[in-house]
């Protein structure tokens, strides 16, 4: 049959099925928040806008996830000290809370198949062909995955405009689909 979903979900879908995980488990954008304010408390960080920071912060979490970059990462909101201590408070909470946030689908589909080739090879054998819309807008974890998929027939079909690239906030990379032929 023909499956249909967002890298989120089908990727989630696949943690599902390798680890048992549920709608539970997903953490609440409202949860977030509440890890990085009770931090800034905790640190006794003085921050300008509250609200601005802490969505500021989450956000570059979510690159830092996505393009699977070190903690060297420098931030464009805080020092690096700072941000290294509330992105690993932050990945400790969800640790210690058995939560994980969207980004963690990726990171942890990505850490499955590059340990358990049996089931990355199973996945494979599902998705023999992938066809993947709104190209333009894929992140760097997201495309690694879909490489290992795509093994080894390569029966990829991609549909994209970067001039309508939307999320680059969010750490999509237009310049993937337009390297996509080599």
């Amino acid at each position: 049959p023909v499956n249909f979903g967002t890298f989120h979900a089908v990727f989630f879908n696949i943690l599902r099925h390798a680890y048992r995980y549920d709608a539970s488990c997903i953490i609440r954008e409202e949860e977030r928040t509440e890890i990085i304010r009770k931090m800034i408390e905790r640190l006794r960080l003085e921050v300008e806008d509250e609200k601005e920071f802490i969505s500021s912060i989450l956000s570059e979490i979510g690159v830092v996830k996505g393009e699977m970059m070190s903690l060297d990462y420098y931030s464009k909101n805080c020092s690096e000290e700072i941000f290294r201590r509330l992105y690993q408070g932050y990945q400790s909470e969800l640790e210690r809370s058995g939560k994980i946030d969207f980004e963690d689908m990726l990171v942890m589909c990505y850490e499955l198949f590059t340990q358990r080739k049996d089931i990355l090879s199973a996945w494979q054998r599902k998705f023999q062909f992938i066809l993947i819309d709104e190209f333009q807008d894929i992140n760097r974890v997201q495309y690694e995955i879909v490489k290992m998929l795509a093994l080894p027939q390569n029966n990829l079909f991609i549909v994209g405009d970067d001039d309508q690239s939307i999320y680059r906030f969010r750490g999509a990379k237009p310049e993937i689909m337009l390297g996509f032929g080599k």
